[in-house]
Parts: C-alpha cells; sequence; structure tokens
C-alpha cells in the first residue's frame, strides 16, 4: 500500500508543481477541473446512504465560487450564493420522486459551498502578492504534516485521537505531524518567503491543526455514508475528496494569514 501511494504522489507531483508555478488561467483552469470532480465525487458519495444530491447544481456553484476566487473584480460571491439557495430550493418543489428534499436540497448547498469555497482560497490565495510562495507553503506545510503524522502514528501511534471518527488516528501520529508542518513551512520561507522563521513555525503548526481538522469532517462524512473512499481514481489514495480534504481547511486558513496577517 504505501508502495502504490508513493508511486502515485511521484507521478502527480510534477502535475501539480507545473500548474502552481504556471499560475494565472493555467492554475485557475487545472484547479477548477480538479473541484468539479471533488464535487462530483461528493455527490456519489451522498447518493450511496440515499441522498439525492443535484450534481448540476452544486457543481454550478462550485464553478460560480472558483470563478469569484480567480475574478475577484466581479464580486461574484453574493450572485453565487443566491443563486445556489433559491434555485436548488426551487429544483426541490418540483420534484416528486426524492423522500429527502430538506436533506438534498441542504447537502447540495452545503457541499458545493465546502468544496467551492476551500478551493476558491486557494486560487484567490495564488493571486496575492507572492502567491506562489503562499501557496506552496500552503500546501508542502500541509503534505509534510500529513506525511510525518502517517508515519509516526504507524510506528509509534499508540493513543487513539478521535476514535468515533477515525480509529487510526493518534495523538503521536498529530504530534508528528505538528512537527512536520513546522518543518514543511520552514523550509519554504527560508527558501521564498519573507516570512520570519518564527512565523513559519506558528503558522506550520496551524496547519498541520487544521489540515487534521479537515481530514477528520470528511472522514466523518464517510463513516456516514458508509464508504472508505470517495472514488478509486489514485490507487493508494482514493479520490480527489481523500487527497484534498486536508486542503479545503488549509487554504482558507492560510489565506486569511496571508490577507490580514502576512
Amino acid at each position: 500500500m504505501l508502495r502504490t501511494r508513493i508511486i502515485t504522489a511521484l507521478i502527480a507531483l510534477p502535475i501539480v508543481a507545473a500548474a502552481i508555478f504556471a499560475g494565472g488561467l493555467w492554475f485557475f483552469a487545472s484547479t477548477t477541473i480538479v473541484t468539479l470532480i471533488t464535487g462530483w465525487e461528493f455527490c456519489h458519495m451522498m447518493r450511496a446512504k440515499g441522498y439525492d444530491v443535484i450534481y448540476a447544481l452544486l457543481l454550478g456553484f462550485i464553478f460560480l465560487l472558483m470563478c469569484d476566487g480567480y475574478f475577484t473584480d466581479l464580486g461574484l460571491l453574493g450572485l453565487s450564493i443566491s443563486l445556489a439557495l433559491l434555485s436548488s430550493l426551487v429544483w426541490q418543489l418540483f420534484r416528486t420522486n426524492s423522500s429527502t428534499p430538506t436533506a438534498d436540497w441542504a447537502l447540495t448547498v452545503a457541499g458545493g459551498l465546502y468544496i467551492g469555497w476551500g478551493m476558491a482560497r486557494l486560487v484567490a490565495l495564488r493571486q496575492l502578492p507572492d502567491g506562489l510562495a503562499w501557496v506552496w507553503l500552503a500546501l508542502i506545510a500541509n503534505w509534510s504534516a500529513d506525511t510525518m503524522a502517517y508515519l509516526v502514528g504507524r510506528t509509534w501511534g499508540r493513543h487513539k485521537l478521535w476514535p468515533r471518527h477515525s480509529p487510526k488516528k493518534t495523538w503521536e501520529g498529530l504530534a508528528g505531524g505538528v512537527v512536520g508542518g513546522m518543518i514543511g513551512a520552514v523550509v519554504v520561507v527560508l527558501i521564498a518567503s519573507s516570512l520570519s522563521w518564527i512565523a513559519g513555525i506558528i503558522l506550520g503548526a496551524i496547519i498541520a491543526v487544521a489540515g487534521l481538522f479537515g481530514d477528520l469532517s470528511i472522514s466523518m462524512m464517510k463513516r456516514h455514508v458508509g464508504v472508505k473512499d470517495s472514488s478509486k481514481l489514485f490507487p493508494g489514495h482514493g479520490g480527489f475528496l481523500d487527497r484534498l480534504d486536508s486542503v479545503l481547511f488549509v487554504s482558507i486558513v492560510v489565506y486569511y494569514y496571508a490577507l490580514w496577517i502576512g
């Protein structure tokens, strides 16, 4: 399993790196495609439990949010939320074959907002001054935290962290993840950012914890609907939603840190 995960990551990493370095429309377009696939996985996952989440409306909401993250001057956020709320609710009024119309409506809106807003903040982060460094800091610190948490938890993990949502996660893994996040953030800060190394340590720890909650949130959803992975797109990794669960939280946290503090 570990070997498969490593091979898949080595194949995907150059593609991700190329999109990040290219920035602009290339980063926007590639991130939007990935996010739309992630939204499709969310719909498919919810339908496994019998919720009839509306693919077209959720994906349309995600697309508008992604456009808002890139074309910031257009002010699409209010329009996006308004259209999602009203159109998805009106849609339910005309449906006669759903036994859970309120839940279907809520999941369509909440799922689109959750996935679209998180990934749109990553696009908006790339648009900021020093956006390239900020994106690398967010992703490398997150990946470093995730990797260290996995290795430390697998080797020394004994004390369960939150078995109700993720029985394999341990306090030892969390400690390793925090250290990993700090190391990843400091490396990026020393190479490509004007932040101090102390700020890198603090932000790295925050990213590790934010990523953990993102991971646990998707674990909670998957346990509720009774699926192991959001899809089988990546051998050893699951689907896009499985890979981006922590990024959805981290992107928001780092974006507002960069905007208000950094």
